[in-house]
C-alpha cells in the first residue's frame, strides 16, 4: 500500500479521433457539362459558404478516385454521385434527394420518395444519364475518356504532341 507521500501516476492514452469532415455530403460533378454547372452554382448559392456540401469536379486533371468514395472518371461520367461522411457511396437521383434535403429544399425531392413517382424519376434520370454528352453537345465518353488521358500524360511528362496531324 503506497503511502500517504507517494503519488500515483496513471498513464492515460489520449486516442486521436479522426476530425469529422464539415461537409455533410461530397458531391461529384462534371465541370465540364453546362447543365450540370448550372446546377451546381444554384447548389452553392443555396449552400451560401456553410460548406454543406463539398463540391467536386471530376473533369480536372488531379481528380483523385480515392480521394472520393474510389468512383473513378469514367464511373463519374456515367452518372452523377456523391460521397458520404462516412465513405458511404450515393448515386442517381439519390444524390439529389440528399444534397437538397441538406441544403434544407427537401420538399422538391420529397414526392420521389413514393414508390411510382420514385421509379418515373429514376427512369428519366437514366435516360437523361445516358444522353447528357450528346444533349449538350459533347463528344461520347470513349473521345472525352481519350482527350483526357492524354493531356494527363501531357501534364506528366511535358511533352506533348499538339494533334494527331504532326507525322
Amino acid at each position: 500500500m503506497p503511502s500517504s507521500n507517494t503519488q500515483l501516476h496513471e498513464s492515460v492514452e489520449v486516442a486521436t479521433v479522426p476530425e469529422q469532415p464539415s461537409w455533410q455530403i461530397k458531391l461529384l460533378y462534371d465541370g465540364e457539362c453546362p447543365l450540370c454547372v448550372r446546377e451546381v452554382n444554384f447548389l452553392r448559392k443555396r449552400d451560401a459558404g456553410r460548406r454543406k456540401v463539398a463540391f467536386v469536379d471530376i473533369a480536372e486533371d488531379d481528380y483523385t478516385p480515392s480521394s472520393h468514395g474510389g468512383v473513378d472518371f469514367e464511373t463519374a461520367m456515367g452518372r452523377i454521385h456523391a460521397v458520404l461522411p462516412d465513405g458511404t457511396v450515393i448515386k442517381n437521383v439519390e444524390v439529389f434527394r440528399r444534397v437538397y434535403e441538406i441544403l434544407g429544399m427537401g420538399w422538391i425531392y420529397a414526392a420521389t420518395k413514393l414508390p411510382v413517382i420514385g421509379w418515373i424519376v429514376d427512369t428519366l434520370y437514366e435516360i437523361w444519364a445516358d444522353w447528357r454528352l450528346a444533349l449538350t453537345g459533347r463528344p461520347d465518353l470513349a473521345t472525352i475518356m481519350s482527350d483526357r488521358q492524354k493531356r494527363i500524360e501531357c501534364n506528366t511528362t511535358g511533352r506533348c504532341r499538339l494533334n494527331d496531324d504532326d507525322d
